[in-house]
């Protein structure tokens, strides 16, 4: 069994190496990063002359492809200036999808901007790019149209960028994550304890909480309408799961042996969000009341079990889901507001909504 290990100051008789080949070099560096553009993406906006390796298409077959630097493979590669790519002529009746690429050439023992020709057909697919270790490795500029009978070419951008690395906060997130680039994903590791751990971006359009890790976080839901749950007999649970995206579930109990009903003009239930919704769309929560076989002092009763519909409405930053149940005297009826928990009776309900970070 032979071990192998460098680079190190001097060659030894353990397997230390100070001399690296490039097919060395190239298998310790690609597992420092992938192929990149040497440009992070942090502003809010580009306009395409603005970035690296700019393409223009100078006559119907001449791409000028304009300076840039990358990571390819494992190495290093600079343009400094223009380079011209003529694109193969294409006389035949079908188009053909050619791609531009930055290859590596472990053979020349260089990287240089190529043109990989594709094949004419009636829905052309673009080469892909090679990745052999050892061998031939490309990293994708573009993507090149070449139209049927010589038609003018055109060329779409396909290159790979970075964002700012990741950091992390023990507390003060938040503010803290206000002095990082556009783009970095921002970790608390809430080590105050004071909430729960949760991962965050600087987007574009702000600062936003793309998801929380562990335990879900808790809050105690408000019954609104009317009547009186104590709050111990309320629970409810809830976490981020994508950017503006939340998860909640509510149990409400009624532990009285009366009813809960509505009080004054009041004519629907409600129940608080524990984060204010988008109100740009209406939306809508599942949910169901078991009603233990107790009836319910209405007219008719309740049944024993019952789904519950509830709608957080258009308009403002909604902060409560209100609830609707299947008419009682007749399906035909459709849906009425609800306006009774029964005694004893348990109301559950669980969804996805939108929220409203972004203040819309």
């Amino acid at each position: 069994m032979a071990e192998v290990s460098y680079p190190f100051n001097a060659a030894n008789p353990n397997g230390g190496m100070d001399v690296v080949a490039q097919a060395q070099w190239q298998s310790m560096a690609t597992m420092w990063s992938p192929d990149r553009v040497n440009f992070q993406l942090t502003g809010s906006s580009y306009g395409s002359t603005s970035l690296p390796f700019y393409a223009k298409v100078l006559d119907n077959r001449t791409v000028e492809i304009a300076a840039g630097s990358a990571w390819v493979g494992g190495f290093f590669y600079q343009l400094s200036g223009t380079r011209s790519i003529t694109v193969p002529a294409n006389s035949g009746d079908k188009p053909r999808k050619d791609l531009i690429a930055i290859q590596v050439d472990l053979a020349k023992s260089s990287a240089n901007i190529v043109l990989v020709q594709g094949a004419p057909a009636a829905t052309p697919q673009v080469p892909q790019p090679r990745r052999q270790p050892g061998g031939l490795w490309e990293m994708p500029l573009y993507e090149v149209v070449a139209g049927a009978r010589n038609a003018s070419v055109s060329a779409t951008g396909r290159m790979p960028f970075s964002v700012p690395g990741p950091a992390a906060y023990p507390w003060n997130t938040t503010e803290s994550a206000a002095l990082q680039p556009r783009g970095s994903f921002i970790y608390d590791m809430d080590n105050n304890g004071g909430d729960s751990p949760y991962e965050a971006i600087n987007t574009r359009d702000g600062y936003v909480i793309t998801r929380n890790f562990a335990k879900s976080r808790t809050y105690t839901p408000a019954l609104l309408g009317g009547g009186t749950v104590p709050e111990s007999s309320r629970w409810g649970r809830w976490r981020w799961i994508a950017p503006n995206m939340i998860w909640f579930s509510v149990v409400i109990e009624n532990p009285a042996t009366s009813d809960v009903k509505l009080s004054g003009d009041n004519w629907i239930f409600g129940v608080s969000l524990p984060v204010h919704a988008n109100g740009r769309t209406g939306q809508v929560i599942a949910g169901h009341i078991d009603n233990n076989g107790t009836g319910g002092a209405v007219s008719p009763a309740l049944p024993n079990f019952s789904d519950v519909i509830g709608k957080i409405g258009k308009g403002g930053a909604p902060s409560a889901v209100f609830l609707y149940i299947p008419s009682p005297v007749s399906t035909k009826s459709g849906l009425d507001g609800l306006s009774i928990i029964p005694r004893k009776g348990t109301l559950t309900l669980s969804g996805v909504y939108e929220a409203n970070q972004f203040d819309e």
